[in-house]
């Protein structure tokens, strides 16, 4: 019985543990349980007094709003931003009750609303809170056809909404910046995990027919700890006691992340892909590889590799404070021995570059350990492992964090003010045409003008957000018929199911734009019918308002201070090469001997601008979109991008261990390769920025003939040394790369001997 008892919690921590991946801090189900335990309260208390179903439905709708629009990290913020949340509710339902006899008067206002809730987000999240509280009571007085003579029941309503979500955000579900961040860094170790796991199962492959399938799971991983870091990243601020500690988590996870990407690149290289340095793990939809791998043979070498990927799957799971003992030294002590040449197994460079960035990983685990639970026992510790705690401690009393100064914009530049008259020019053709299709529902294309505009930046964007927005519509339209029907006059069997339709869509909205805009559509028709106004006419209008409003968003996206895309994504494009140019020219300078800086913090930079940046290009990547040349463009860019982005990680990774490591030593030489990729990154921002620009880039020969002195016959394969000049030749040969689908012309140079040189990317 106790084994079997055993065997099923075993069972449930696995599927626990895979679920805490897949929804990192628990984020989303914390706001879909959020939502649900508002609405549950604000149902229960107003069924006590026996109201009529209106204002349970509008008393539904309120303690959404009043949950989902607080944005803010910490709790005393939030609780002041519901505190003026209130007012602001009472004020929207009175003007709507007042004006909504008056149908120019009303319609006026209502884009004069829609201009400030839009315009009020320049002054930060409180702003955007109480301008999406204010826009949407005023929405559901409209909903549930507000009057003056109802107006102090629906005050009533709207305080026990208001009260009812306080209570659920902070008390029943109740979520601090620290407990988020402590559930993310356990996301995070379960993602580490997962890496090691497809890592594992890339090693043990020996079926041709399966291999890519693996490559594929350990790209798809790679990229969901990419996104997991990120994620704390921007959690950290809050959710540490002071900023010293946030930057050394910060540079703990960056640590881990770079370790397992350059493992499975390693990895990947030992498996015989001739493409692996050019693997773009962050990418989920990147090309597949065109070389095909070798079957391994099931040699003592790679028995021994796969049972060190064990060993390391067990330190990574095992981080918690109390999994302590001699057998975790044991194996901490064996993989850390990798980082000396002279432990490494007989077998190919490559075989040895995976074990040693085994061994690399092992000491971003300890260091990660060290940064979440402290000094731990050092009795059984190697040299190797005490070496690398005192490096790590080395790092530590480093670690300066200085704030940089943001750009501000002002005026019609500020994208707030843009996205404001945008917003209103959209909003008035949108009540202008929904008056005409039906005088009394109207405001859902005003709805759906709206929301296209929420969290978008561009035309393109907006026309995909619209796009998705029908889509999930007409899908919903579809279930919500079937639901009406099944629910009949069910009153709390339909609120049950309005209930799971609400989780269903906050749970998947930062997955799904569709599967959002499909529960809130089913959850509109189960209001209809609790309202008694439920009909397949009124669905169908449903689905001819969204299309108008996504129309007027678009219309008004494309004619009002518009933000092309491609001019956007060249914006996006310029700060991601910055970033990019920063990262490589303080790595190589720290590998040349000079000042330290804090390289995983500028590394981190780079990530966040090249997410951005792969934002930016959905809308030309997306399927619909009819330029296909610039979606395998723009698709080819950020695959190499990202590629360039890894070797600048590793060379910053790298770089950090000069100033406290006995290893690794700076090398002057490396400074006018340096100087190379600097040039060439320089170029093609001045190309982005000016058309007319003749500056070309140097491709020149191999960075390390660029070596001067008597050691220029190459450094010894598999030392540090030869590892850096092997990124940056790879970073070099992406940065001239990046040069071809720019249009940004290539010097053509000669080498030692006279002859033409000409590099391109490998891979290409």
């Amino acid at each position: 019985m106790a084994e079997a008892l055993q065997r099923v919690r075993q069972a449930w921590d696995e599927v626990w543990d895979r679920f805490v991946a897949s929804d990192p801090g628990l984020i989303r189900l914390m706001a879909g349980l959020r939502t649900v335990a508002s609405i549950v309260l604000t149902l229960a208390v107003l069924a006590a007094f026996q109201i009529p179903v209106s204002l349970l439905v509008a008393g539904a709708m309120a303690a959404m709003v009043a949950t989902f629009a607080i944005s803010e990290p910490l709790p005393r913020d939030q609780a002041v931003t519901l505190a003026w949340g209130l007012p602001t509710a009472f004020a929207a339902m009175s003007l709507g009750a007042l004006l909504n006899r008056y149908v120019i008067i009303g319609d006026l206002f209502f884009v004069a609303l829609i201009f400030a809730a839009v315009y009020v987000r320049r002054f930060g999240d409180r702003g955007t809170s109480l301008g999406l509280i204010g826009f949407q009571v005023y929405f559901v007085s409209l909903f549930v056809h507000a009057r003056v003579a109802t107006l102090p029941q629906l005050y009533g309503t709207l305080f026990a909404a208001f009260c009812c979500a306080a209570v659920a955000r902070f008390v029943l579900v109740r979520a601090t910046p620290e407990s988020t961040l402590q559930r993310l860094r356990r996301a995070f170790r379960a993602r580490l995990a997962q890496v090691v796991e497809a890592q594992m199962a890339l090693v043990g492959e020996t079926a041709p027919d399966k291999l890519d399938k693996a490559v594929d799971d350990l790209r798809r991983q790679t990229a969901r700890l990419h996104e997991c870091a990120l994620m704390i990243q921007g959690r950290l601020e809050d959710g540490t006691r002071d900023a010293t500690s946030a930057a050394l988590l910060q540079r703990r996870v960056a640590d881990a992340e770079i370790a397992a990407e350059r493992l499975g690149v390693l990895l990947l290289k030992a498996r015989h892909f001739d493409s692996a340095d050019t693997l773009t793990l962050h990418l989920p939809d990147a090309p597949a590889l065109d070389a095909p791998a070798k079957a391994p043979v099931e040699d003592e070498t790679t028995r021994r590799l796969r049972r060190d990927l064990a060993g390391l799957h067990l330190l990574i799971s095992r981080l918690a404070p109390n999994d302590r003992g001699t057998g975790l030294a044991v194996i901490r002590n064996r993989l850390l021995d990798y980082r000396e040449d002279e432990n490494l197994p007989r077998a190919s460079l490559a075989v040895q570059d995976a074990f040693r960035g085994v061994g690399e990983a092992a000491r971003a685990v300890l260091g990660l350990r060290l940064a979440l639970d402290g000094p731990q026992d050092e009795t059984d510790d190697s040299p190797e492992t005490t070496r690398s705690r005192e490096e790590f401690d080395a790092e530590d009393v480093a670690i300066v964090r200085e704030e940089e100064p943001e750009e501000t914009l002002a005026g019609l530049q500020r994208p707030t003010t843009r996205a404001a008259f945008q917003v209103g020019v959209g909003s008035a053709l949108a009540i202008a045409g929904g008056e005409l299709l039906s005088s009394q529902r109207w405001y859902w294309a005003v709805l759906t003008c709206w929301v296209v505009f929420l969290n978008t930046s561009s035309t393109g964007e907006i026309l995909v957000k619209g796009y998705r927005r029908l889509l999930g519509t007409v899908i919903g339209v579809i279930a919500g018929v079937v639901l009406a029907g099944l629910v009949g006059h069910h009153t709390w069997t339909a609120f049950a199911l309005v209930l799971l339709c609400v989780f269903g869509a906050f749970f998947t909205a930062p997955l799904s734009y569709v599967l959002m805009s499909f529960f809130l559509t089913a959850m509109l028709g189960l209001l209809y019918t609790l309202l008694s106004t439920y009909s397949i006419a009124v669905l169908e209008l449903r689905i001819e308002e969204t299309a108008l409003g996504a129309a007027c968003g678009i219309i008004a996206a494309l004619f009002v201070l518009p933000v092309r895309t491609h001019h956007h994504t060249d914006r996006q494009l310029r700060e991601v090469l910055d970033k990019l140019g920063e990262v490589s020219s303080a790595a190589v300078e720290q590998l040349s001997g000079g000042p330290a800086a804090d390289l995983l913090d500028l590394a981190r930079e780079l990530d966040s601008a090249l997410d951005n940046l792969r934002r930016s290009t959905r809308p030309l990547t997306h399927p619909i979109t009819p330029l296909r040349v610039r979606r395998r463009t723009a698709r080819y860019l950020v695959a190499l991008l990202e590629t360039c982005a890894y070797h600048a990680r590793s060379l910053a990774a790298t770089a950090e261990l000069v100033p406290s490591s006995t290893r690794i030593a700076a090398d002057p030489r490396l400074e006018r390769a340096g100087r190379r990729i600097r040039r060439n990154i320089d170029v093609l921002i001045e190309h982005l920025e000016d058309e007319n620009a003749t500056s070309e880039v140097e491709s020149g020969a191999s960075v390390a003939s660029m070596l001067e002195g008597p050691e220029a016959v190459g450094p010894k394969p598999g030392s540090v040394t030869f590892r850096v000049l092997r990124h940056l030749q790879r970073l070099h040969e992406g940065v001239v790369g990046l040069a071809r689908p720019l249009g940004v012309p290539v010097a053509e140079t000669r080498d030692r001997g006279g002859k033409a040189v000409q590099t391109l990317p490998s891979g290409s």
